[in-house]
């Protein structure tokens, strides 16, 4: 069976960079700067943003307000936004950026592989046919092909109509 690897040596600077004492999770939405914080869209219960450190373009994160680490401390009108804006995720992301498909998912803990271990967040990257080369295993380099503030601009209309 031939599987699929998505590599990622580029992420180990956040990994190891020192975190800062607040969550950016809660900091963020209040900071209310949403194009410098790569916010998307604000729902009531939740709120989608980019990753400052994509796996590919167009890669986003559903978080609730709620800061928790458990999926049984949010409320079900909670789970039910994530889950209806991943979907919505998706169809903008096919729309805008031509996506061919996606791994979403939750990390819950570290050994999960959660860079952000106490403040749960649904992960949307989207993928392309051949996205993947030989720059992450050989160069431990990332081809991003679009700057984040670029993406964001091209993505946020789409998130204005939900």
């Amino acid at each position: 069976m031939n599987k699929d690897k998505l590599w990622a040596p580029w992420r180990i600077e956040y990994i190891q960079s020192i975190k800062p004492i607040e969550c950016f999770l809660c900091q963020y939405p209040k900071d209310n700067h949403d194009q410098k914080r790569l916010i998307l869209y604000r729902g009531d219960e939740t709120f989608v943003i980019m990753n400052y450190y994509p796996y590919n373009n167009g890669h986003l994160m559903i978080a609730p307000y709620q800061h928790t680490s458990e999926l049984s401390d949010l409320s079900s009108a909670a789970k039910l936004e994530m889950m209806d804006l991943m979907e919505k995720s998706i169809k903008i992301l096919r729309e805008s950026m031509n996506a061919e498909g996606f791994n979403t998912g939750l990390n819950l803990g570290k050994v999960a592989g959660a860079g952000v271990k106490d403040h749960l967040h649904l992960h949307i990257v989207p993928r392309w046919n051949g996205d993947t080369n030989f720059m992450p295993v050989i160069g431990h380099t990332k081809v991003i092909s679009e700057g984040l503030e670029e993406t964001w601009k091209k993505l946020f209309p789409y998130f204005q109509n939900l």
